[in-house]
């Protein structure tokens, strides 16, 4: 079967013949029983009061197609075609919502955003909408609608089950290597892919890796994205949660690029083997400087061309254990968090690294569209597994 050919619902190959999950006594990814359509995504920025997600079933043993008639004649965007079914959390300037569409009975996460009127819409969700409207990608969260009201602005996202944050925290310890791996891939294909749109993300960490029940990763929150389109321009530093902020950016530097994305990458991937973050537990840059150096060495002239001219520079290493057992993960990460920016490895060429080679060959010629993600390979190609230590 040739790529281009290849259908949708073979979304659940890879994760469901990657074995089924066996890292907890619970069985996370067990959705084998529920239709495609409901395999969908949000995550709202500094949720509070969050409440868990469900990994096993979207709709929580409720058969709303029974409990509510469904309307014809209803479009999008108009705040009556969707039907609010739980709050998942609240943010800094919105709530986000489980719903789903009363067009045609698909979940979706319902971003609620609150006009003010001495303030108008805020300029994070301008520049989220105008992004994301332009972006169709499988690992890629997708914006389906957006409603406008005189009092809130709605975006209307695909639903997904939980976040990479969330998952890690379910199964403490670090998780399987080949796991790793594969939400590892799919975090880089993404980045790939804004990276050549000339979009920076600025905001990577877990709880914006959304993970469908299927396995499949997806980036999400693009409140604090950014449009490169002039190679010149100067950005923010107040940008990424500290613990993911790369050194360059920590030193006050504004000139950045897709560097920016790849370290915060690099951070999630230490996380992922090692079981807690890469930096973590500081209250502010220098002392975030301070780890970084710990484990890179502290820059100078010689192997960071330009680092003493940075507007917060100030004039012994140590290794992550678990990460020097995966083979070829240590070289991979070491190139990832490259403290120099212009030295850092692209999310495209850190695909093809030696890391990658156990998995099947076909992952490299999927086209970037919804439809052709990682989970679209026949499984009779896929020779890996999906496991979790216990």
């Amino acid at each position: 079967m040739s790529l281009s050919s290849m259908a949708c619902n073979n979304l659940t190959f890879l994760f469901f013949q990657l074995n089924e999950v066996s890292e907890s006594p619970r069985n996370s990814f067990a959705c084998d029983s529920l239709p495609p359509r409901l395999y969908h995504t949000l995550q709202v920025r500094k949720l509070r009061g969050h409440r868990n997600r469900s990994n096993s079933d979207p709709l929580g043993g409720k058969n709303y197609t029974q409990s509510y008639q469904w309307r014809n004649g209803l479009r999008f965007g108009t705040a009556a075609s969707y039907l609010n079914l739980e709050k998942l959390g609240e943010g800094s300037y919105s709530t986000v919502y489980k719903g789903i569409s009363r067009i045609n009975g698909h979940l979706v996460a319902l971003k609620v955003i609150k006009i003010k009127e001495e303030e108008g819409v805020p300029f994070t969700a301008i520049r989220e909408a105008s992004l994301l409207k332009g972006i169709k990608h499988s690992n890629i969260v997708l914006l389906h609608d957006i409603i406008h009201t005189p009092e809130t602005l709605t975006f209307v996202f695909e639903y997904v089950q939980t976040d990479l944050a969330q998952y890690m925290t379910q199964h403490p310890g670090g998780l399987h290597a080949h796991n790793v791996k594969l939400f590892l891939y799919q975090l880089l294909r993404g980045l790939a892919y804004i990276h050549s749109c000339h979009i920076l993300h600025r905001d990577l960490k877990p709880q914006n890796l959304l993970i469908s029940c299927v396995g499949e990763l997806k980036l999400a929150d693009f409140g604090l994205a950014r449009a490169k389109s002039v190679p010149s321009q100067t950005y923010s530093t107040e940008v990424v949660t500290l613990w993911y902020r790369p050194p360059d950016v920590l030193l006050g530097a504004t000139d950045y690029s897709t560097g920016l994305d790849v370290w915060g990458a690099g951070c999630i991937f230490i996380e992922m083997v090692e079981g807690s973050p890469a930096f973590p537990g500081v209250s502010d840059a220098n002392e975030q400087l301070q780890r970084i150096w710990a484990i890179q060495g502290t820059p100078t002239e010689e192997t960071w061309p330009g680092v003493s001219s940075l507007p917060n520079h100030k004039p012994g290493n140590y290794q992550l254990p678990l990460l020097g057992l995966v083979t070829k993960a240590e070289d991979l990460t070491s190139k990832l968090i490259e403290c120099c920016p212009r030295r850092r490895i692209p999310a495209e060429a850190a695909l093809q690294h030696e890391y990658f080679s156990s998995l099947p060959p076909q992952l490299a010629q999927l086209p970037d569209s919804m439809c052709h993600s990682l989970l679209s390979i026949e499984p009779q190609t896929a020779t890996t597994t999906w496991q979790e230590a216990s």
